[in-house]
């Protein structure tokens, strides 16, 4: 092989060929005044001194020497860890565990909340809105037409503004019939966000003025049209309307809403009717957001509450990621949270290996301090030897990066993580996982290098050195003990969020789930356009699905409990009486029997009869809250209440019957209070086309739900059923977040208390082996295995309760960053601190029973003589 010649070679050879020559003459000088020879050649090289020195020293004057010694160490670092593959490999997988869940949940933030909008300038985006509580009708950021319009017209510090509103469409004519979610937007929402479809053309203002024009998503596309390219100019059947397709979005786009197809509107204002609707902006050049806020603040102002005279909602501007994103950017950072605990644990862990390792190589330390070594030149060997550590872990993190990655996604509830498709392995977490091998690389080895690099290394060149036994000891029980407060923390905060999922799981519902079925249809208004129709499509299918085999009664309601959506406002009484302030009911409208088959009980009066028809008098039942609200000490039967905001004759409703309160809206919130009324008297098409059925089933709920959507077919092909499933599960749906959230942090917290638990038992494994000559004298002596399992068992009380005791302080001041995630439940619950502490202190006793049994078959006269 030919080896390249290089210049550092040839300064290298003359740098020899000079010292050769000094020590020559030198040699040469002192032989002339008489020495001989091997007396004149030491003296000469005393004379000269350390040469391996002066090399070193010279080669730093030519410069580029610190990739040489970089070079030099990590062969060292790669030997050295070769030599002793039982530790690299411990070290290596116990760091990578730590790595890998790190990068992968910095794959998901990356991905969700750090990785840029698909969008044109996406930090110009913003949301005009009024900050609106999530218990309202519209939980999303908005604002109503006319402000919209006002604000359109008179804002100056934005290029230009367009609105959007979520609908559902049935798609119909070209497959099976399906729910779709929708965009009715305004013409210049893409222009906006600076996006353009890859196909066809966006909207323009004639398209708003009554046009047919819709435009479908990549994924629409291929899955009914099969990606063919002349798709523009062809018809699709949207909630039994023809309309044209004039352009396809590119792929992953679904803004706003996970939208699949865009329909174009024109905003204008309905006296009798006003909608929330997204509004978005974009700032002119060099505008800020607070800038912005105070425009739209003075162009429409705060909007009256009905929650009192003095109660407003003020306008807010807030970046368009916020609509994105939604509220997991919370769960994200506690859930990062979470995983840098891990990620500490770990490496208290590799740092506690270093220094039982570090004790082995007290020689050898000393040897290289005699030859001159320097403290600092120690140190930079001990962090490059962590540092490749580190890095051989990442490239194991890696693999496990990417599998935690895709178990989180899909782990994760339908629609929970925004951008799913965002979420991978690439270019930055790579240069992440650098990043974070380089950090804890230094991190976990700088105490060791300092520890074991100290003075007064020298009488471990004669293999003694027992008094620096005890400081390291410290050292070392101090990072178990700051383990076991990590791992502590992880897991209170995992046992506050799996209480409060179990809390959940308890709320009682006011109903009977099990073995209930439901489903839901949502009717286009184009086929069934009138209540009169509706209410024949009702009829029909509760009869068919009424004479199903297994099922014992079936009935309908338009807004079902937990079914997403609920009708909630206020309410009239009679002779002006005005009701409780702030005081709303919620206003299902059910058919006959539907009590009995929800299994709500009945307190007062009567349900609703066939008889209760148009044909009759109006009336309602009201749930227990209301009546006792209301009527207080009265009985509600008979009395009169009304939904209308000014009621006519007409208006008023008789109350029959009063039923128990139930959770109508969601298991975080109270029992709603309710106002049922009878399907049959209701001739307002928008509150009979949503329309739930439910029926009760004698045996097993799942296989009921094929003869469900088969009785819907028999009366309406092209309609689709959504929501189709037995009760429980579709209640297991609207608690699927807390439950991921829980499952996560159990998760980390296993790991953490994994590694605690490794942590616990190699410290006090190598405090056995370490104290082997002790414990042989204690045993010559006479002392019996009772008393040394009392001794290496009292090492593990002290620790733990000493990690327990911090990990409970730091606990009551962290977990109070949890309070949004709990529900019925304290940050502070002692029931949870007290399990939690109890449980580590049995994993640290359990960590404890190998190091005991070692030390209890120590035999005394083979520790000595091995001494």
């Amino acid at each position: 092989m030919i080896r390249r010649h290089e210049p550092r070679d040839d300064r290298a050879a003359a740098l020899d060929e000079e010292i050769r020559a000094h020590i020559a003459m030198a040699t040469a000088d002192r032989i002339a005044r008489g020495e001989s020879p091997d007396d004149a050649a030491a003296a000469a090289r005393r004379e000269f001194g350390n040469i391996g020195h002066i090399k070193e020293v010279t080669r730093e004057a030519w410069g580029g020497m610190w990739f040489e010694r970089l070079r030099q160490d990590t062969r060292y670092a790669w030997r050295t860890l070769a030599r002793a593959p039982g530790f690299a490999a411990v070290a290596i997988l116990t760091l990578a565990l730590g790595i890998g869940a790190t990068v992968a949940m910095f794959s998901v933030v990356n991905g969700i909340l750090l990785r840029p909008l698909p969008f044109k300038d996406p930090n110009r985006l913003v949301l005009a809105s009024y900050g609106l509580p999530r218990s309202l009708f519209a939980p999303k950021p908005g604002m109503v037409e006319s402000q919209y319009l006002a604000y359109a017209e008179h804002a100056k510090l934005v290029e230009s503004v367009a609105s959007a509103g979520e609908h559902h469409v049935t798609l119909s004519g070209s497959g099976e019939a399906t729910r779709l979610t929708g965009a009715d937007v305004t013409p210049g929402l893409f222009g906006v966000l600076g996006v353009h479809p890859a196909i066809g053309r966006t909207f323009v203002d004639d398209d708003a003025e009554g046009g047919d024009a819709v435009i479908i998503g990549d994924g629409l596309w291929h899955e009914r049209f099969g990606g063919a390219a002349n798709v523009v100019g062809k018809p699709i059947t949207l909630d039994g309307v023809r309309h044209t397709i004039v352009g396809v979005m590119p792929p992953a786009f679904n803004f706003p809403f996970n939208a699949k197809v865009w329909s174009p509107i024109k905003i204008v204002i309905n006296p009798h009717e006003s909608r929330l609707r997204t509004v978005i902006a974009r700032l002119a050049p060099n505008v800020t957001p607070r800038q912005a806020l105070a425009e739209v603040t003075a162009i429409i102002g705060p909007m009256p509450t009905p929650f009192g005279q003095n109660a407003r909602f003020n306008p807010e501007v807030i970046p368009l990621r916020d609509l994105v994103v939604g509220d997991i950017k919370r769960s994200l950072y506690i859930f990062g949270g979470a995983v840098f605990f891990v990620l500490l644990i770990a490496c208290a862990n590799a740092a506690n290996l270093l220094l039982m390792r570090a004790t082995t190589r007290r020689h050898e330390i000393a040897v290289r301090v005699a030859l001159g070594a320097d403290r600092w030149r120690l140190i930079r060997q001990v962090l490059t030897e962590s540092t490749l550590v580190a890095f051989l872990a990442g490239i194991v993190g890696l693999a496990v990066a990417s599998a935690g990655v895709r178990a989180l996604v899909s782990l994760a509830p339908p629609g929970l993580l925004p951008r799913a498709d965002d979420v991978h392995i690439d270019l930055a977490a790579f240069a992440f996982t650098a990043a974070v091998c380089l950090v804890t690389g230094i991190g976990f080895g700088l105490a060791p290098a300092l520890q074991i690099t100290r003075k007064n290394l020298g009488s471990n060149i004669s293999g003694t050195g027992r008094a620096i036994a005890g400081s390291r000891g410290a050292l070392r029980a101090g990072f178990v003990v700051a383990e076991i407060a990590l791992a502590l923390i992880l897991l209170t905060g995992a046992g506050l969020v799996i209480r409060s999922f179990l809390q959940l799981r308890s709320v009682e519902l006011g109903f009977q789930p099990k073995p209930l079925v439901a489903m839901t249809l949502d009717l286009p208004a184009a086929r069934y356009k009138d209540a009169t129709a509706i209410h024949q499509l009702q009829d029909r299918l509760l009869e068919n699905v009424a004479h199903l085999p297994g099922v014992i009664s079936a009935a309908a309601v338009n807004w079902r409990p937990l079914g997403g959506a609920l009708v909630k406002g206020d309410f009239k009484l009679p002779n002006e009486v005005r009701p409780p302030d702030g005081m709303n009911l919620s206003k299902p409208a059910i058919t006959p029997g539907y009590f009995a088959t929800m299994g709500i009980r009945l307190i007062a009066g009567r349900e609703f009869t066939k008889d209760d028809d148009a044909r009759s008098t109006n009336v309602a039942i009201v749930s227990k809250s209301v009546a006792e609200k209301l009527w207080p000490g009265r009985s509600p039967v008979g009395q009169l209440i009304s939904s209308s905001s000014k009621p006519t004759a007409k208006d008023w409703l008789t109350v029959v019957g009063v039923v128990d309160d139930v959770v109508q809206g969601s298991v975080r919130e109270q029992r709603d209070e309710a106002m049922y009324q009878p399907i049959a008297q209701i001739n307002e098409p928008f509150f009979l086309n949503h329309i739930s059925v439910v029926a009760r089933a004698a045996n097993d709920p799942g296989s009921l739900a094929t003869s469900m959507r088969d009785a819907v077919h028999a009366i309406d092909i092209d309609q689709p059923v959504q929501s189709l499933g037995s009760m429980t599960s579709l209640i297991s749906s609207t608690i699927a977040e807390p439950l991921f959230q829980a499952r996560l942090l159990a998760v980390f917290s296993l790991c953490a208390l994994f590694l605690a638990a490794i942590g616990i038992y190699g410290v006090l494994a190598y405090a056995v082996t370490e104290r082997t000559r002790e414990i042989g004298i204690r045993v010559a002596v006479g002392a019996s295995s009772t008393a040394v399992v009392r001794m290496v068992v009292g090492r593990t009380f002290v620790l733990a309760i000493a990690g327990i005791a911090v990990g409970w302080i730091v606990s009551l001041e962290l977990t109070h960053v949890l309070s949004s995630l709990l529900f019925h439940t304290k940050p502070t619950d002692p029931a949870t601190f007290g399990l939690v502490g109890a449980l580590l202190f049995l994993v640290a006793l359990v960590a404890t029973i190998i190091p005991a049994r070692r030390a209890t078959r120590v035999d005394p006269l083979i520790a000595l003589r091995n001494e």
